[in-house]
């Protein structure tokens, strides 16, 4: 009978490998055991602030902290290290979650209606408004240079790490998770508009179209105060009218102010 090859017939260099792999061989147990025991991922005191106030623990916290990184402190500049693809991504995530909200929450509404909530919900002001009222500015991670000029402050930067935000609550959480954190951020503002679903620019087109009017023409006339808060002055033309003009820290709010400023001249309601 044939046998197979035994400790004394094997050649002693090949015992030698084998010995040599028996004892760099990983003890799987061993290994298991020490990854189980390692800490995990330490949270900053403002991440995890965060995380209390809007509700929501990170199974994986590296999503929170792209989602809280600005460009100008990626090592490299780097955009698919700082909250960019999630801004992408939760934008549309929230438009989907407040369309279904507003689609349950109004029955009677019609198409119309439910686009000018879902126009105010989404818009960049909302979401800076948002951000300031979970303090988002203070666990944004930002470059010197940019946190120098008041990037914590900037409305864009607010609303586009907003959105960011609720990327990275879809990604580590699905759709349930990312409904949960918008429904509690957003449901008071749906339930309750801070603005009219008609805005004054809105309402001045609808006028001046009914009197054969053209467009309304928007310019901006000034604009004052530092990078990171500016004001701007916005006129308002119609043909054989006076300009009127309005005042805010972007040019969206000095145009709204400078309709409504002509309307009131015109002694035309808010509708």
């Amino acid at each position: 009978m044939k046998r197979g090859p035994t400790q004394d017939n094997v050649p002693k260099s090949a015992q030698r490998v084998n010995e040599r792999a028996a004892v760099n061989a990983p003890r799987s147990g061993v290994t298991r055991a020490k990854a189980a025991s390692r800490p995990a991922k330490r949270r900053g005191a403002n991440t995890s602030a965060l995380e209390t106030t809007i509700g929501y623990r990170f199974k994986d916290s590296d999503l929170l902290d792209r989602s809280l990184t600005h460009i100008s402190a990626v090592a490299g500049g780097n955009r698919a290290n700082s909250y960019q693809r999630l801004e992408f991504l939760g934008d549309h995530v929230l438009g989907l979650i407040i369309s279904d909200m507003l689609f349950r929450a109004f029955p009677k509404a019609d198409e119309g209606e439910l686009s000018r909530r879902l126009a105010d919900l989404v818009r960049r002001e909302s979401c800076a408004d948002v951000a300031r009222a979970i303090e988002l500015g203070a666990a944004l991670r930002l470059g010197a240079s940019e946190a120098n000029a008041g990037g914590r402050l900037r409305t864009a930067i607010l609303a586009d790490v907003c959105e960011a935000l609720v990327g990275a609550v879809y990604l580590d959480g699905g759709y349930e998770g990312a409904a949960k954190l918008i429904e509690r951020l957003w449901g008071e503002r749906m339930r309750a508009p801070v603005r009219p679903l008609r805005d004054p620019k809105t309402i001045l087109q609808e006028w001046a179209q009914a009197r054969g009017l053209p467009t309304p023409a928007y310019r901006e006339v000034a604009r004052t105060g530092p990078h990171h808060d500016p004001q701007f002055r916005v006129a308002v033309v119609l043909p054989n009218r006076e300009p009127a003009e309005g005042q805010g820290k972007s040019k969206r709010t000095a145009e709204q102010e400078a309709a409504a400023a002509m309307l009131k001249r015109e002694g035309v309601g808010n509708g």
